[in-house]
């Protein structure tokens, strides 16, 4: 098969790479640009754990070709903190003990984040009230934020 050229921006920086059109966005990111924050969990959209942010959007990298990702902004975990301070999501997971093993919570932060992006007041969380608490922690702290701005 053919590879094709890519160019895709990942976490402020662009990234150009000769690619298989098959390769998967998660695969980009974690073998082309060692980036293992984003984790295969399911390959079939159920789980989440390898959810990025595309152009302001959640996507589940699992199930989006990179070639698609061509000429697109893309943000991962590695990306979230800022200047070595941890944005309030990872802050609020920290602080409220929001995760289970773990494994899945780069992809709840990522999903979270979009989620509160578009409605910073609202938590549709599965239910698991450390992570709920630790989204409405994030929350709060990103609006206090607002406010002194």
């Amino acid at each position: 098969m053919t590879k094709q050229s890519v160019t895709i921006t990942v976490n402020g920086q662009a990234y150009t790479r000769d690619i298989e059109p098959r390769l998967l966005l998660v695969h980009f990111i974690r073998e082309e640009l060692s980036l293992t924050g984003t984790h295969i969990g399911c390959d079939t959209t159920s789980c989440g754990a390898c959810t990025v942010i595309m152009d302001g959007r959640a996507v589940k990298s699992c199930t989006v070709f990179a070639m698609t990702a061509n000429g697109r902004s893309i943000e991962t975990i590695e990306g979230v903190a800022n200047n070595g301070s941890l944005h309030p999501l990872q802050e609020g997971f920290w602080e409220k003990h929001g995760l289970q093993c773990g494994f899945c919570t780069p992809g709840m932060i990522m999903s979270a984040k979009h989620l509160l992006s578009k409605n910073p007041n609202l938590c549709r969380c599965t239910g698991y009230n450390k992570i709920v608490e630790a989204v409405q922690y994030a929350a709060e702290k990103l609006a206090s934020a607002k406010e002194e701005a």
